[in-house]
């Protein structure tokens, strides 16, 4: 038998976690898997006129001469499956994975060869469930044509294959994304919190950037000694170098006071900036955090109280009192 070569689309699919269901069920997996075909993929696949290549247990390749007619009959399946869903109990639901690839295939008799084959089939082990991936080539053919949303996820390396790929996920524009679902709400703490947020480097010499976050560092260790104190981490305060937060760290309403540069107040011959940050006061009443604090704060005084008789940078370990600055008031005074 002759074997020749042609450009196809197609589409590989399978279940997502197939064997824990069939281990939890195998005839009912089985029989709602028959019944999963006979009603839903199969029409849709002669719908949008493709060719059912092999089938192997979960799995389904199928051939489309038309990139466009595989995508949105993908987007079909996948739209309808929600509705066959509802009502099964999530740990029990048939959720099939989608991977689509435009590429020069070997055709011989009825089945497919080759690298076209191939990467389909590794696109398809990448994807959600529920979801539907596509390759680089097939979102260049279809992405002018079709109302649907890509979402780049950059070049994966797939095994087995030499050169990486860019691989899309398709969404309809009107779905929420499966990857990024609703966050829940976090408790908030019971004690009060605090984050310092980094320093900026004033003096116009990058190289001095490393002593302001050293000195950052040195003050939340200091205040994380302090038992009824909750301290934000170093990783996510530093979210907010730079003014913009970049991810890792809550929203400022879980802080009851985020401060810029707090303890070098009792450093002698400091003078710096100190900002407080949007807050929310959760279980506490609201003029507690009413009294603003001053736009700059002179160097300590030195006094002859045994309070203040302690070393330059030290960070007192008591409860929250005046930090001992002229013209300054402690946002977590009572």
């Amino acid at each position: 038998m002759t074997a020749s070569r042609r450009l196809a689309a197609i589409l590989a699919a399978d279940v997502a976690g197939y064997s824990r269901l069939m281990g939890a069920d195998e005839e009912g997996t089985l029989e709602r898997l028959k019944a999963l075909r006979r009603e839903l993929v199969d029409p849709r696949i002669a719908e949008h006129k493709g060719r059912i290549v092999k089938t192997t247990g979960d799995g389904l390749l199928v051939e489309f001469a038309s990139v466009v007619d595989a995508v949105r009959c993908a987007v079909a399946v996948q739209q309808a499956m929600p509705e066959r869903n509802s009502g099964v109990a999530a740990d029990n639901r048939i959720e099939l994975r989608i991977g689509i690839n435009l590429g020069d295939v070997i055709v011989e008799g009825d089945d497919l060869y080759g690298d076209g084959v191939n990467i389909a089939a590794r696109i398809e082990a990448l994807a959600d469930a529920g979801g539907v991936f596509v390759s680089n080539t097939v979102h260049d053919h279809v992405r002018d044509r079709l109302p649907f949303v890509f979402d780049d996820l950059g070049e994966q390396q797939v095994k087995n294959i030499t050169r990486p790929v860019r691989v899309y996920r398709v969404r309809d524009p009107g779905a929420k994304s499966p990857s990024a679902p609703a966050s829940p709400a976090l408790p908030l703490p019971d004690k009060p919190s605090i984050a310092v947020l980094p320093f900026a480097n004033m003096s116009g010499d990058p190289e001095q950037e490393y002593f302001a976050d050293g000195m950052v560092e040195e003050i939340i260790t200091a205040l994380s000694r302090i038992r009824w104190l909750l301290v934000i981490a170093r990783n996510s305060s530093f979210t907010y170098k730079g003014g913009t937060p970049t991810g890792g760290m809550s929203a400022p309403a879980r802080l009851e006071a985020l401060l810029r540069a707090a303890a070098l107040c009792c450093i002698p011959g400091a003078r710096c900036t100190l900002r407080r940050g949007e807050a929310e006061i959760a279980r506490k009443p609201p003029s507690r955090m009413a009294q603003p604090l001053r736009d700059r704060v002179r160097p300590a005084q030195p006094t002859s109280t045994r309070h203040n008789q302690r070393r330059p940078g030290t960070i007192p370990t008591g409860p929250p009192r005046n930090s001992g600055c002229p013209n300054s008031e402690n946002p977590l005074a009572q």
